[in-house]
């Protein structure tokens, strides 16, 4: 009898952690999550207006959910960002500043989002990069997969043998490969199989899910099987507007690009040649349509498996990425470029195939997420919930905010007002563009007398919303 009285009472509690209640009242079963990070993926897509981008699969989810057409990473670097992202916290001076950031040395003890939604119930599953390292927020995961190299290549998955041996000295092989084989050849191929896999064996399972898929294109080199090449003729590539620094532009704003630097081929410093700025271009567009396919294959066997109608799917890229604009490549830095991110919700009983202009930056995710999971919100989330846009509703926050070393970045209405300061907050630089009027970010407005009183408001805003904790690490619970 008291064996039976202990299953029936396990079940219940069981069932209430699988289950959440509507305004109404009503039990309903818990949404699932599917949590898609794409690497370096700049809102060059088909659903953001770009007509020269092959990306169906992104496409069609933009059909279905909400497109958000500008939202802004906190902060330009993969390792950062995440933390970011993951913890639902703003970087500061002394937090997530770099690739190599762990969230939990930078917070420890902070309720991570994955950690968040296990402990209501759900299975957490990371596949690929989700979090920059993979033994960060270890124990927030039921679950934590990453595809094995073939090869001495590592993290870079080369396939031919010409990049397996210039890998193999002091630089790495070249920054692109084109080479026919098949999509799980490489690691997002293989990716793709695997969540594929575990929504099958979930579905069996029955519980709600948090199935995290993190994607490694359309990061540095740009490896893609041919066909994905094939896709795009390079005579039709060009390169960007603003190829070039304008001297009104302070110095801190440029970088020397040296992410791509450590690549075979490409010269220590200085300008790359059109031919190679031609075939980067060319090479980014191919993985992103690689990865693109691979999402397609994960959302299809998503519908196949009647998993869609409660499932919340998100997709976002880490942070944007400079394709020769402004004479860089890679991410690290304070212009637009670097800061838009593509982000795409589709979520059960939401409007669907809509936009919105509204900005939002990534520290809202995590309140959102929560938001539409019927789960409570933490108290030391920096974001706001975005879910009233998904009923043309305004949010109050209006503004993002990003960070990238010295530089800070506020971008409000159609301003993008930068301050690159020292630690303690002194002033050592600034930049203004006005995107209504100079979107490529050519035109630095904010030494010129006629906005000087502008400059002064967009400062005080900045500093006034950059965060309590921006210039120390904020303390937690043990």
């Amino acid at each position: 009898m008291k064996t039976n009285l202990f299953i029936l009472i396990a079940g219940l509690v069981f069932f209430a952690s699988c289950t959440t209640k509507n305004k109404s009242g009503e039990t309903k079963q818990k949404p699932n999550i599917l949590f898609i990070a794409v690497d370096d993926l700049r809102p060059e897509l088909g659903s953001f207006g770009a007509k020269h981008i092959h990306s169906p699969s992104i496409d069609k989810l933009a059909s279905q959910g909400l497109t958000f057409n500008r939202t802004y990473c906190n902060i330009p670097v993969c390792g950062a960002s995440r933390a970011s992202i993951m913890s639902g916290v703003r970087p500061g001076v002394h937090r997530f500043i770099g690739y190599d950031t762990y969230q939990q040395k930078d917070y420890p003890g902070v309720l991570s989002l994955p950690m968040h939604f296990k402990n209501n119930g759900y299975t957490t599953i990371s596949n690929g990069k989700v979090y920059h390292h993979r033994a960060d927020d270890k124990d927030a995961w039921s679950e934590i997969w990453y595809p094995k190299g073939r090869n001495k290549s590592g993290w870079r998955d080369y396939q031919s043998e010409e990049n397996i041996q210039l890998s193999m000295g002091s630089k790495r092989g070249l920054p692109y490969e084109n080479i026919d084989v098949h999509d799980t050849t490489y690691f997002d191929g293989r990716i793709a199989k695997k969540s594929i896999e575990d929504l099958k064996s979930l579905k069996e399972k029955g519980e709600p899910f948090f199935l995290a898929v993190g994607f490694l294109k359309p990061h540095l080199p740009f490896n893609a099987p041919t066909k994905y090449w094939d896709l795009y003729d390079p005579k039709n590539i060009s390169l960007p507007e603003n190829y070039l620094r304008p001297e009104s532009t302070p110095k801190e704003a440029f970088h020397n690009s040296g992410e791509l630097r450590h690549y075979a081929t490409v010269p220590e410093k200085g300008d790359v040649t059109e031919e190679m700025a031609i075939k980067l271009i060319h090479g980014y567009y191919a993985c992103v349509s690689y990865t693109d396919a691979q999402i397609g294959k994960l959302l299809a066997a998503l519908e196949e498996l009647d998993l869609d109608e409660n499932t919340i799917v998100i997709l976002w890229g880490d942070h944007g990425w400079n394709l020769g604009d402004h004479k860089m490549w890679c991410k690290h830095c304070n212009f637009e470029s670097s800061l838009h991110v593509p982000m795409i919700i589709k979520a059960p009983g939401k409007n669907k195939g809509i936009q919105t202009d509204a900005i939002t930056e990534y520290v809202d995710i995590y309140p959102s997420l929560c938001d539409l999971s019927g789960i409570p919100v933490p108290e030391h989330i920096d974001g706001e919930s975005f879910v009233p846009l998904f009923e043309a509703k305004s949010m109050k926050k209006d503004y993002a905010i990003s960070k990238y070393h010295d530089g800070v970045t506020l971008i409000k209405g159609n301003l993008f007002y930068t301050e690159y300061i020292d630690k303690k907050g002194n002033l050592k630089a600034r930049m203004l563009f006005d995107h209504s009027t100079d979107p490529l970010e050519l035109d630095n407005l904010a030494e010129k007398p006629e906005y000087m009183e502008k400059v002064k408001e967009l400062s005080e805003f900045l500093r006034a919303n950059w965060g309590d904790d921006f210039f120390f690490n904020r303390k937690t619970e043990s």
